[in-house]
């Protein structure tokens, strides 16, 4: 039988949560969009999260007080990890493993959206060695993760195929054996990370460069009717072009242009999923006047033409509609 739970947190983000089949599954959501947490603890101490997002920031709860060590691995999308006083970006394929700060800490998801896992090892709860679990993995978790770090405090590796295959397997992993499943995987990473090196540093972003790129992209938003330039946006924060570009494209991955593109696009397939406005329309009130040129860049960003974007999101409401009738007869 499920436990589910609901609160309202202080930045008035709704959370609810319940715990089924040896998961515990929690949602937030903030009203500008969602994010789904499933975890399992596979090991005293060790917790491994699947994490959906299609929402930009969720205020974190962290362990107070403890030790605890943070992997990631990045799927889809974008994820801004805290380093300190400086900041670096999880893209798809990549993997790190910091140090978690104390209390509560905001995490960013650049782009709105983000599936990854995040392996949470807390030093003073983990076995100390993986011996008892397996005889022959002679592994130290809390030991091993220190190492790793190293001095820079951060172990990045960018597209590592074998990280690859470790990863593809946790996230296809077979629901009816899933947690024993995870124990496996999450032991096979601990032998690989043994045998790499310690991290070095990489270049990370100050948190100067995150505040000018996050400023600059809520101006975007609230600016979506209007044809936006580089050189407004240098103008309204005072600082030059070329500053500009740089920080914004460290913090979200494209150019500033790309960017803009891809907002529009997808507000714009919000409205035509939720009104009734005609496709020209939808164009107008994001500042393209030119209904063809409107459908280009909708099908460069979502894959299709805005018609059948449409039809393709009424023919999905009509099914999940049939389905609850079905359901209630």
């Amino acid at each position: 039988m499920a436990v589910e739970w609901n609160e309202i947190q202080q930045n008035g983000t709704a959370r609810t949560g319940s715990l089924e089949q040896g998961a515990c599954v929690c949602r937030a959501a903030d009203g500008a969009g969602e994010l789904l947490m499933t975890s399992y603890e596979v090991f005293p101490g060790i917790v491994v999260i699947y994490k959906d997002a299609r929402l930009k920031r969720y205020c974190m709860p962290r362990l107070e007080g403890s030790r605890v060590f943070e992997i990631n691995h990045c799927l889809e999308g974008r994820m801004e990890c805290d380093s300190g006083e400086e900041f670096f970006y999880l893209t798809p394929g990549d993997f790190s493993i910091s140090r978690q700060s104390d209390g509560n800490q905001e995490t960013c998801f650049p782009l709105g959206r983000y599936y990854g896992i995040t392996i949470l090892v807390d030093a003073d709860r983990t076995p100390c060695c993986l011996s008892c679990v397996l005889e022959d993995v002679d592994v130290r978790p809390a030991e091993l993760l220190e190492q790793r770090i190293g001095e820079s405090g951060r172990l990045i590796l960018r597209d590592d195929p074998r990280l690859a295959h470790i990863f593809s397997e946790l996230y296809s992993a077979p629901e009816a054996v899933k947690k024993g499943y995870l124990k496996i995987k999450v032991l096979e990473l601990f032998l690989f990370l043994a045998g790499t090196e310690p991290g070095r540093a990489e270049p990370c972003c100050t948190g100067g460069q995150v505040s000018l790129a996050r400023r600059a992209g809520a101006f975007i938003t609230a600016h979506m009717d209007q044809k936006v330039t580089i050189g407004q946006l240098a103008g309204v924060f005072h600082v030059s072009a070329t500053q500009l570009k740089n920080s914004f494209k460290e913090v979200y991955g494209i150019s500033v242009y790309a960017y803009i593109r891809a907002q529009k696009m997808h507000a714009a397939a919000l409205m035509l999923k939720q009104t009734d406005h005609t496709v020209l329309d939808v164009a107008g009130r994001f500042g393209y006047d030119n209904g063809s040129k409107f459908a280009k860049a909708f099908r460069d960003v979502m894959g299709m033409s805005p018609k059948e974007y449409r039809q393709k999101e009424q023919q999905k409401s009509r099914r999940k509609l049939a389905e609850q009738q079905k359901k209630a007869d």
